[in-house]
């Protein structure tokens, strides 16, 4: 080293200190770029996950509600009439000659019916009968001779009068005895248990043997016949649209075990009166059932066809959240969060609700909006949804 000339070894010194530096600043260069690699990694990562965790919301927007609307109410089919059939007399089923699905006539025989007590009161009644009569001849003879006795004065005019009277008297025993006969007999004849009028037996409560009590209350009745040639249809209307059910109104009936199949419904009947405790009207209507299609007891939905406000919006219910404010909906911004809105709902139109007001055309709406979102909350579009 000591060959080395000085001005030499001092570039050398130099030189390599210069490396170390550039080494050094190189080292942190990439140390640096690192961290900052990570942190916007770490960023990326965070923000990804803040954007997977906000709610996904489908958008729908109100429609206009232009010329008439269809309203949609469920209603119920019932007989034209129905007729629950119970016994007048106590005994035993002898027999019956029908069974549920039976088309029947209006006086048919449906089932008879023993009565060994009702006929043995009926022998009695009988007997008394007989025996009124022989005694009302017996006292008739006898006031005869007494008034041809009292003609020679044979006999006092009062002992002719008591005979008269006692001839009276015997004769309003012989009515009396044949008014019960009557009435037994009019007993007998509820022994055949008949058809009130033509229609289909619906059930049958009772078998050969059983015992059959009198009277009208739960568990005596024997038969129930049905007629279906024309069906009654009640529906529920609400009270927001009352006022529209006008006399002479049709409605269309559709019933989910049809599928595209429509029955036309006249309205014969409207209650005109707002149940207290549901808020709707009860309303009549009538079906036409010639070919039996239609069952008794079922179920269907009610079309109805009425003219709508003008600039009305409807939007479907399942956009409707009840909050402690009132009736709400759940609107977004420009921003993606959401702002509860409070309606006023104008006409039950069934899957759909008519808002009179608190909404414009132009919102987004949330449908079906989660259970946990509250105002201000971001949220994300579902695919598909309309901005």
């Amino acid at each position: 080293m000591s060959d080395i000339p000085a001005n030499q070894r001092k570039f050398w010194l130099h030189s390599g200190k210069a490396q170390a530096a550039i080494v050094l600043i190189c080292s942190l260069t990439i140390v640096a770029a690192g961290i900052v690699y990570r942190n916007r990694a770490h960023a990326s990562l965070v923000q990804l996950a803040t954007q997977q965790a906000l709610p996904i919301v489908k958008i729908i927007h109100p429609t206009s509600l232009n010329g008439n609307i269809d309203l949609v109410l469920p209603g119920t089919l019932q007989a034209y009439y129905s007729a629950t059939v119970y016994s007048r007399v106590t005994g035993y089923l002898k027999k019956w000659t029908v069974d549920i699905g039976t088309q029947v006539k209006s006086g048919q025989l449906l089932a008879t019916i023993e009565t060994p007590e009702l006929d043995q009161q009926l022998k009695q009644s009988q007997a008394n009968l007989e025996s009124a009569r022989a005694n009302l001849r017996l006292t008739e003879i006898t006031s005869r001779r007494w008034q041809n006795l009292l003609k020679s004065d044979s006999v006092s005019r009062q002992e002719a009068d008591e005979k008269n009277g006692d001839y009276e008297a015997k004769k309003a025993l012989v009515s009396a005895a044949q008014a019960d006969v009557d009435r037994l007999l009019a007993l007998a004849s509820f022994k055949q248990i008949t058809a009130p009028f033509d229609g289909i037996v619906t059930s049958r409560k009772t078998d050969i043997g059983a015992l059959i009590n009198a009277g009208h209350d739960a568990g005596h009745e024997l038969f129930t016949v049905d007629d279906v040639h024309t069906l009654r249809l009640y529906v529920d209307v609400p009270q927001n649209y009352a006022q529209q059910i006008k006399a002479g109104m049709t409605a269309q009936l559709e019933i989910p075990e049809l599928p595209g199949q429509r029955f036309d419904a006249k309205l014969a009947a409207n209650s005109r009166a707002v149940n207290t405790g549901t808020g709707t009207m009860l309303i009549e209507l009538l079906v036409d059932n010639a070919d039996r299609t239609l069952l008794p007891g079922a179920y269907g939905n009610v079309h109805f066809s009425a003219p709508s406000a003008a600039n009305q919006l409807q939007i479907p219910v399942t956009a409707l959240v009840f909050r402690k404010e009132g009736m709400t909906v759940a609107t977004l911004n420009a921003d993606n969060r959401v702002q509860f809105r409070v309606i006023q709902i104008g006409q039950d139109l069934g899957s759909a609700v008519q808002v009179v007001s608190g909404l414009l055309a132009s919102e987004r709406i949330i449908d079906s909006p989660p259970d946990a979102l509250e105002q201000g909350d971001q949220v994300r579009l579902a695919e598909g949804s309309h901005s």
